[in-house]
């Protein structure tokens, strides 16, 4: 294993984290990132990665995006965690240098496995479910809310003939927290996106930590709504429900159910009072979030089918003009988060 090359491409707050769990534990770890300020801090300094009971500094290989058409060796396997609508170009940057047999796998946020696959191959592809809470302000240094023995993980491959990979994917992942291999990670995916549906983007609208926009009279039954709509996207998508964070079979009642269930988990395990969604990160770093690969993606799906899905539209109908500049992200939006469809 000490062989395998390794590389994390998006070094930002999750896989700044995540690579230096890795680095850690004596693996091979090469660092690519956008962010030139960062790779500088990180090359001086080490990552600085500070969690609830201890702060670490590891030094790291840390290179710029530029610099991957410089490289002579291939990768093993790459960790991608750039956001998901950087996917594609990114893969299409790590190509030329993963290996014959290598695999990238998508740790990312959306179904991102998709646009993977058609770049690099099904058979070189990966899914991944994470679940973790980190944030990044400055360069090199990384606030991490979960550390290991907290931060959850699922692996899977989207075609037959991967399982020693997707096993060597799970040990490795296992120095970040407890990984699970399933073998519908698709399936596996939805479930993250119902929850996802629900908390990252209509908390971003109202620029609330998590927990504080669903404490708001009405947000926590729109979040449930979104996820609800998330849910009959999955069954049209012609997915099932799957349990993941740590769930059991017996906590997938029904559809609503298990929605409101999985963003109850989310609320209870993986978030804290000063919890901030990666799309409220990206926003105030004046960054575009992922509200159109979940949110959005939630609607094109049900579309597809004839169906609607007015609670996830008008999150994404909001975000856009927030992105635009239409109007800021502020407490107040819960009007318009919660009124009717007119009400836009």
């Amino acid at each position: 294993m000490s062989s395998t090359k390794i590389a994390v491409l998006g070094t930002g707050a999750q896989g700044a984290g995540i690579g230096a769990d890795l680095v850690n534990a004596g693996l091979d770890v090469t660092f690519i990132e956008q962010w030139p300020d960062h790779v500088e801090a990180m090359r001086r300094n080490g990552i600085e990665v500070r969690m609830p009971e201890a702060t670490h500094i590891t030094p790291v290989t840390a290179v710029h995006l530029c610099e991957v058409a410089t490289f002579r060796e291939k990768f093993d396997i790459v960790f991608l965690l750039v956001k998901a609508y950087d996917t594609r170009w990114a893969c299409e940057l790590i190509k030329p240098v993963l290996a014959d047999d290598g695999v990238v796998v998508g740790l990312q946020n959306g179904m991102s496995i998709d646009d993977i696959a058609a770049v690099v191959g099904a058979e070189r592809t990966i899914g991944a479910v994470i679940e973790m809470a980190s944030n990044m302000w400055e360069p090199g240094v990384v606030t991490r809310q979960n550390s290991p023995a907290t931060a959850w993980f699922a692996v899977g491959a989207i075609v037959n003939g991967l399982d020693d990979r997707v096993v060597q994917v799970q040990n490795l992942l296992q120095h970040a927290g407890t990984v699970e291999i399933t073998s519908d990670i698709r399936s596996a995916k939805w479930m993250k996106l119902i929850a996802n549906a629900g908390e990252l983007v209509p908390s971003a609208i109202l620029n609330l930590p998590l927990a504080e926009a669903a404490s708001l009279p009405g947000v926590h039954d729109f979040m449930i709504e979104c996820g609800r709509e998330a849910a009959q996207a999955t069954l049209a998508d012609g997915c099932k429900f799957v349990p993941i964070f740590g769930m059991a079979a017996s906590d997938i009642v029904d559809p609503d159910q298990y929605a409101a269930n999985l963003l109850g988990r989310v609320l209870s395990d993986y978030s804290f009072p000063d919890t901030l969604t990666t799309v409220l990160q990206d926003w105030r770093k004046g960054r575009r979030g992922e509200a159109a690969e979940i949110n959005g993606f939630v609607v094109n799906v049900l579309g597809l089918h004839g169906q609607h899905a007015p609670a996830n539209k008008r999150t994404m109908d909001l975000a856009q003009r927030i992105e635009s500049g239409q109007i800021n992200a502020q407490p107040s939006n819960v009007a318009l988060l919660l009124a009717n469809e007119s009400g836009l």
